[in-house]
């Protein structure tokens, strides 16, 4: 088998055939990648907890809202990339496409070296905005600085395999994620068990793993036949190019980081009951994390399925697309976000042996795990929105629907006497995906009635 054949059977015709048997096809590799992510993030959290104590466990939970501040706009961008693959994959424009894979690289590795220098000064102070108390700050700094060393590849992974999936590719990365996830939880076991390394340990280990990641997709790009594949004399950025990246790509990027706000101000208000209530807190986002990547995979699915049809003048799929990854979307949110509360206590206490940890935890999923199915929805209509090319719309809802609201609730409903309590800060997920799912709703079926018409 020559290797143009072999590179072809990871591609996908989104264009044609069955939706429903492609859409699982493309998403249950998906699925497995996106945990594979996570239980790097588990590992680390799951390691420091049981052989480094409460502190260091809180330390490492409560840097993932404003890591997620400060790497997903930048991670937005590669939604741009992956929108315009689809459509130039689908309509087989080799030129624009090969142009594409080339800016998009090149920009995930500039934009990965900025972001280290910036995370790795600025760690202590974004610290100590979000009022991590003193007996976990010291061990949260470290963790971030070495965290962020590791950027220039955790972008240039999230770059490549968003290229990957435009062309219906999902298998790959999760291959290589297999073998860097097992490289982590092995390393993660040795710094802190065996050197004792606590908190700086579990975050070189990450290190190492993001960049074997990074290498294995950027070898793989290197060896491909077509227009996506890597080859040095056209690295660069074209002006026009990524122009364009950036005008699905910054809605997109900044869309994720008013969540990521969001969430850092509720994560501050989180830190303000206790490192036990920010360690329940931590383990039991660790948890859902599983549940959410697992819908999520299919707001990405429509994405590249969207944008692919849109590409091929396929317009009367588009209706069928949504409604499909809508309901498998709904339906994992129901049963994944249910059996983690039903099985909430043993999970958490994979994270933790204190009771106390576990049952600040499981007053998290009992709020935020049950009701996951609504966010899920949320995610795909969005996902819909940016493969009909439509980014600013979705991130003014949000700016709207989530990030406004949920700090309105903290602001002001929150500060009522009655209302200051934990429940009321986690409360505020369910309701803003609520507000904000509505709202897209709306706004997907007017884009949608304007394709419509394009396409009579």
């Amino acid at each position: 088998m020559s290797r143009q054949k072999a590179t072809k059977n990871y591609t996908m015709d989104m264009c044609e055939g069955s939706i429903v048997g492609k859409m699982l096809l493309f998403a249950l590799p998906l699925i497995a990648s996106s945990i594979l992510q996570l239980l790097f993030n588990a590992a680390d959290v799951i390691v420091v907890g049981k052989f480094a104590g409460d502190n260091a466990l809180a330390a490492v939970g409560s840097t993932s809202s404003i890591i997620n501040l400060l790497t997903n706009g930048f991670i937005g961008l590669s939604v741009g990339a992956n929108v315009l693959v689809a459509r130039y994959f689908a309509g087989k424009q080799e030129k624009q496409l090969r142009e594409l894979v080339h800016t998009a690289m090149t920009v995930s590795v500039v934009c990965g070296f900025a972001l280290a220098v910036v995370g790795v000064i600025g760690a202590r102070q974004f610290l100590m905005w979000m009022q991590s108390p003193a007996e976990v700050i010291d061990l949260a700094t470290l963790y971030m600085r070495i965290y962020f060393l590791g950027m220039p590849a955790v972008l240039a992974y999230n770059f490549g395999a968003a290229i990957l999936r435009g062309v219906g590719d999902t298998r790959r990365p999760l291959y290589y994620l297999s073998f860097a996830g097992v490289v982590n939880v092995v390393l993660n076991l040795i710094f802190v068990i065996v050197f004792h390394m606590s908190v700086a340990g579990v975050a070189l280990a990450t290190v190492i793993s993001q960049v074997i990641s990074a290498a294995l997709v950027i070898r793989c790009m290197m060896r491909e036949e077509g227009a996506i594949r890597l080859e040095k004399q056209y690295i660069g950025i074209n002006k026009r190019v990524f122009g364009n990246i950036l005008q699905i790509g910054i809605p997109a990027g900044l869309q994720s980081c008013l969540f990521s706000l969001s969430n850092v101000v509720i994560q501050s208000t989180i830190n303000g009951f206790g490192s036990t209530v920010m360690a329940g807190s931590a383990a039991a986002a660790n948890v859902e994390g599983f549940a959410y990547v697992a819908m999520n995979a299919f707001a990405q699915a429509t994405v590249a399925f969207v944008g692919q049809n849109v590409g091929a003048g396929k317009f009367e799929r588009i209706n069928k697309i949504v409604l499909i990854a809508q309901g498998c979307a709904a339906g994992i949110g129901l049963v994944c976000g249910n059996l983690i509360y039903i099985f909430g206590e043993p999970l958490l206490g994979l994270y933790s042996d204190s009771s106390l940890v576990i049952e600040a935890g499981m007053l998290r999923l009992s709020v935020i795990a049950t009701t996951y199915a609504i966010c899920g929805m949320m995610d795909s209509m969005v996902g819909a929105l940016r493969g009909l090319g439509y980014s600013v719309m979705p991130m003014i809802v949000s700016l709207l629907g989530a990030c406004a609201f949920r700090m309105a609730w903290i602001f002001v409903f929150f500060q009522i006497e009655r209302f200051h309590t934990i429940e009321t800060v986690y409360n505020a997920y369910p309701i803003s995906w609520t507000v904000t799912l509505v709202v897209h709703v709306i706004c997907f079926l007017m884009v949608r009635k304007k394709f419509g018409n394009k396409s009579a």
